[in-house]
């Protein structure tokens, strides 16, 4: 079947079509993705910027109600979108449930909030005047989601902008336009007026530049790699528009002498090694304390032998496949690099062969890593984690500031004293004591500092900062 994109509130066919592959059965095709080209990215930028003054002006009560059915029939159909997710992108099953169920709650929690929109009324300094501020949409945002999170980012994107009356021009990552396409198709059908809300599917190299580069989008929202979000962040605000950036991170995991072993365990081996590790957030850098570090070090890997790496859909698969080949070469390659600059491998490393063709390899973990290593320092995006030994706390959380990213970290400990020292001193936006790094509610702000994030936080009330604009009125009274 081909799936073309929604342009003006029309299913436009492209010029082209992408072949949407599952990883873990590259015989299955899932179908084929119609490829937008300039010209009709240019066709759904006019249809936003046409639709945007009556959106804009569009009752809470009306935004509120397409959000609400919307998020009502994402969380009706788990289970079906939750196998197609986990069908074109790896994860496993229940990953895949757990991600969809997420994105209905998103729509439905910006269905509450759409009716909540705040503004302020204050007293002036000169007397007789009265001052009202107010939170007006920003206008067409330009939105490109990454492959990794195929509806819930998408979702967390899409509904607090059409919630505060902006328009949408969205272009997901064309390894996973399944998604995508879905949550296009249930916006559709929930009622989301011709033009408020487009599709674009197609190579970065044309529907993303288009959308970056044209006058008409007062806002990009960009969720990828650190030097694509780098050209946009460049391109976009040399013309004005709004930029919000998510971009990565390499988190780390504190694992301190007076931690609950078999807790530090379980909650690295979540936030290293779960989704495949094809997460932003993932703990892919384990800074362990001195007295604790052998013990861990065979705990873990102990625990990562026993993970069942298999087909995503397949019960009691533990870890689905590599999102594409692609990614696989990228990961071996950086088991190699591990490996010569001296790190020790405990455990993983291979690709694998299952009953059917896919981009499979077995979890890693490397033991003795130093933090200047390359598997320490560059973002992997795989299920690969290198653990580094700490002589003191200090120590520990100087070697977690010390990196390029700042999205998430966190910490293991009994320790109420470090625990609260940690959470004030580590350089991110996220800290999680306890917890997996990875793994974060739908309802508080999301982001990070440093190379991690540029603009404001996603999620939440916060997503308020950027799909809006503020407006100052002045009345004066006397007249």
């Amino acid at each position: 079947m081909t799936y073309a994109n929604l342009i003006a509130g029309e299913w436009v066919q492209g010029t082209d079509a992408s072949r949407n592959i599952n990883p873990s059965d590259t015989n299955d095709v899932i179908g084929e993705y119609d490829r937008a080209s300039a010209a009709q990215v240019d066709d759904a930028i006019a249809a936003a910027r046409k639709a945007f003054p009556a959106w804009a002006r569009t009752t809470v009560q009306q935004r509120s109600d397409i959000l609400d059915k919307a998020g009502t029939e994402i969380l009706a159909r788990r289970e079906e979108l939750g196998n197609l997710l986990a069908r074109e992108e790896g994860k496993t099953l229940a990953e895949g449930m757990g991600e969809v169920g997420r994105a209905g709650q998103i729509f439905k929690f910006f269905a509450g909030e759409v009716l909540r929109i705040q503004g302020e009324r204050l007293g002036s300094v000169r007397p007789g005047v009265d001052i009202e501020i107010t939170r007006e949409p920003l206008g067409v945002i330009g939105m490109i989601t990454p492959w990794n999170f195929p509806i819930a980012i998408p979702a967390w994107k899409i509904a607090p902008a059409l919630a505060y009356g902006n328009c949408v021009v969205m272009k997901p990552a064309e390894l996973v336009p399944g998604s995508a396409w879905a949550l296009a198709d249930i916006l559709h059908r929930a009622g989301v007026p011709a033009g408020v809300f487009n599709l674009v599917m197609g190579r970065g190299s044309v529907v993303g530049a288009a959308l970056v580069k044209d006058a008409r989008i007062d806002g990009i929202s960009f969720t990828g790699s650190v030097p694509t979000g780098r050209g946009i962040l460049a391109e976009a605000a040399s013309r004005g528009a709004k930029v919000q950036l998510e971009m990565g991170g390499k988190n780390p995991m504190v694992v301190l002498n007076d931690a609950d072993l078999e807790l530090a365990v379980r909650v690295s081996l979540d936030g290293a090694f779960f989704s495949t590790g094809q997460r932003c957030t993932a703990s892919s850098r384990l800074i362990v304390e001195d007295g604790i570090y052998d013990k861990f070090v065979a705990s873990l890997a102990e625990a990562v032998g026993k993970l069942v790496v298999d087909d995503a859909r397949k019960a009691g698969t533990n870890i689905g496949p590599v999102v594409d080949q692609s990614q696989l070469d990228q990961n071996l390659k950086y088991v190699d690099i591990g490996r010569q600059d001296g790190a020790k491998l405990v455990v993983g490393g291979e690709r694998l062969e299952r009953g059917t063709p896919g981009f499979y390899m077995a979890p890693v973990v490397f033991a003795e890593a130093s933090n200047e290593m390359r598997i320490s320092r560059e973002e992997i995006f795989g299920p690969v984690a290198s653990v580094i030994r700490a002589k003191t706390y200090d120590e520990a959380l100087a070697l977690a500031n010390d990196t390029q990213f700042g999205l998430c970290a966190g910490i293991c400990t009994t320790s109420l004293k470090h625990a609260a020292h940690f959470r004030r001193n580590i350089e991110t936006g996220m800290v999680m004591v306890n917890l997996p790094t990875a793994g974060v509610d739908y309802h508080v702000p999301f982001g990070g500092r440093k190379g991690s994030s540029y603009g404001p936080r996603e999620q939440g009330r916060y997503a308020a900062e950027f799909y809006t604009q503020v407006k100052t009125a002045y009345v004066n009274q006397a007249l």
